[in-house]
């Protein structure tokens, strides 16, 4: 036998606001920033980085 339950589902506000907290890493955009800045710096200075 099944028994049908009925149900009330309540949603209210919370008193105080929600905090959500992020951690984002922008490792990736330095390391191509400074790859960037270290072919610059080889290609205007050939003497100081003799192949």
């Amino acid at each position: 036998m099944a028994f049908a339950v009925p149900g009330c589902i309540q949603v209210t506000a919370p008193d105080k606001p929600i905090e959500i907290n992020l951690n984002i890493s922008v490792k990736q955009e330095v390391l191509v920033k400074l790859q960037q800045d270290a072919e610059k710096l080889i290609e205007d200075n050939p003497e100081l980085f003799p192949q």
